[in-house]
């Protein structure tokens, strides 16, 4: 940590005016936003972190690549006991997610993985490497860099226990990447593969290749690439319900309106409702046919008694 600037004056540095353009573009860039920057992720390495978790850390930095940051150097911190240095990292480096890797007698080959709301931890997970293959020890060929993975989820624990749920909702924050509008087929180059069973986490990273089929849709098949771990839950330090309902409210602004007289069934269908005024059918354009038509003798019978009640009322 610099000793020029110290965590209690992290929050006056941002309410002061830029003397330069940059530092102006520079604030800008860090104010409140309806929507959101794409989620940055910092990849730490404690005091004792021994050779299998820093490559997790590079291989994990690799696929997160251009949005992550990975500090090289090693940092004293334990993060279940003090969070400040996270905190203070989340703020210099605009990081929202964290990866912290550590090991000791106690907790060996240990990960950390959390997120973060207004600069303070909402949810932390430890985790545990029992087996790890690197992205370098599998020579197959790799995708390119920042592209969007596709995240597979495998498990009945992921929908029934709450640090497994809430472990899914840390590792789709994660990995998913920035948010697109469209997707073509040949942009779908690599998955991530999560499974949950027997009490561990099985994570797969498989490159996805394209083969001619004999028809308009190519058959799918799956390279392995790597990284590849098996983890075990240790340690967790989740958000409380009001918090995590906070972190994920939506600004009004970006709240559809509702649209009034339309309505929705089931199967997507949509309904309206016309308010229309009272019609005088009498006035109502028909048809003309000529069987229709009134006979000379009829007409000059009507216009007898209309003359007859003009003449009444007068």
């Amino acid at each position: 940590m610099p000793p020029c600037v110290t965590l209690d004056r992290l929050p006056q540095l941002t309410h002061l005016k830029p003397k330069t353009k940059r530092a102006k573009r520079f604030l800008e860039k860090r104010e409140p936003k309806l929507s959101e920057n794409i989620k940055n992720a910092m990849l730490i390495k404690g005091g004792n972190a021994n050779l299998t978790v820093t490559q997790v850390l590079r291989d994990v930095y690799a696929l997160k690549k251009p949005y992550g940051i990975l500090y090289k150097k090693k940092n004293i911190t334990r993060p279940f006991e003090d969070q400040t240095s996270l905190e203070f990292f989340s703020k210099k480096s605009d990081c929202s997610l964290f990866m912290f890797g550590s090991h000791n007698k106690k907790r060996p080959n240990n990960l950390v993985i959390g997120r973060m709301y207004d600069y303070h931890v909402l949810d932390m997970i430890e985790l545990g490497i029992e087996k790890f293959v690197s992205l370098k020890d599998i020579k197959n060929s790799k995708c390119p860099e920042g592209t969007k993975p596709m995240l597979i989820f495998a498990g009945d624990d992921f929908d029934v226990t709450e640090d497994y749920r809430r472990l899914k909702s840390l590792f789709i924050d994660f990995f998913r990447g920035p948010t697109v509008s469209n997707i073509r087929l040949a942009g779908l180059e690599y998955v991530l593969h999560f499974t949950a069973l027997n009490g561990k986490i099985y994570f797969r990273s498989y490159k996805l290749l394209l083969k001619k089929s004999g028809c308009k849709t190519p058959r799918i098949e799956l390279e392995e690439m790597g990284p590849s771990l098996d983890l075990v839950v240790r340690r967790t330090h989740l958000a409380s319900d009001d918090l995590y309902k906070l972190s994920m409210k939506m600004p009004k602004a970006l709240k559809p309106k509702k649209k009034k007289n339309v309505s929705h069934d089931t199967f997507g269908t949509i309904y309206g409702r016309i308010h229309m005024q009272k019609q005088d059918l009498s006035k109502l354009q028909t048809r003309k046919m000529k069987g229709l038509k009134k006979r000379p003798a009829e007409r000059k019978a009507e216009d007898e008694e209309d003359k007859s009640k003009r003449i009444k009322k007068n």
